[in-house]
């Protein structure tokens, strides 16, 4: 299973919410770099980076320091956060990312969403598939949709979607532990999909549960900045997989 830290970028700064509320803002770093460098010098080698600015304002907006983090780490990076337009996902693969993530785009826009697969490839868009209380959430997690979610990602299947990122909004920032049965679920009935897990990850020790779950990846974020999983447990797991 990879591990895949997650920096998320307000006002160009590291921050973590609860939730997906904005309200709930806590800055831990005013330099993303710095914080990926830190991962990388740990064995890393993936990121998951969120532009929450570009979430709220539907556009690229931390597109600069995505192409700061691309081009003075080896980090492999999937970005996500307001991209909506053709142009949106031209800038984020030029800036440096090695994979775009979806996730109001494939609710609102499905059209262009497919489009965006079939062009780049399933290698290169992740379906971001956010949920609360099993339906999809979108624009941040600020709207609740009609969609239910192991019916939507076997949708994106049948279009050529691999990976799905998965975060079950109740869990994400809390520190409760991540879904087990949710991604269960999903693995059960969404056959062969490539799921990596988001939101909730609290202690080293659900790692191996996810991984024997059959995820493909997991989304570590305040665990690491909270100092409940360290870089050099994660650097053990990596080298001992």
């Amino acid at each position: 299973m990879r591990i895949i830290p997650a920096i998320d970028i307000i006002e160009g700064k590291c921050v973590r919410l609860s939730k997906g509320d904005y309200d709930t803002k806590i800055i831990y770093n005013e330099n993303p770099l710095e914080v990926a460098k830190s991962f990388e010098a740990h064995g890393i080698e993936y990121l998951h980076l969120v532009d929450l600015d570009g979430a709220k304002s539907s556009k690229i907006v931390n597109y600069k320091i995505l192409e700061q983090i691309a081009t003075q780490t080896s980090l492999k990076i999937d970005f996500g956060g307001g991209l909506k337009s053709d142009d949106d996902l031209r800038i984020a693969f030029e800036s440096g990312a090695n994979q775009i993530t979806g996730g109001s785009i494939a609710v609102k826009n499905r059209a262009i969403f497919e489009k965006w697969i079939s062009e780049y490839g399933s290698e290169k868009i992740i379906l971001g598939a956010d949920a609360k209380d099993e339906k999809i959430a979108v624009s941040g997690w600020l709207e609740d949709s009609n969609e239910d979610l192991v019916p939507f990602i076997q949708d994106y299947q049948s279009k050529g979607i691999h990976y799905v990122i998965c975060t079950d909004i109740a869990k994400d920032g809390m520190l409760q532990g991540p879904s087990f049965d949710l991604y269960s679920k999903i693995l059960e009935e969404a056959k062969g999909v490539k799921l990596i897990a988001s939101g909730g990850i609290s202690t080293f020790d659900e790692l191996p549960k996810l991984a024997e779950l059959g995820c493909e990846g997991t989304i570590i974020g305040k665990a690491i900045y909270e100092g409940r999983i360290t870089l050099k447990q994660l650097e053990n797991y990596i080298l001992n997989k």
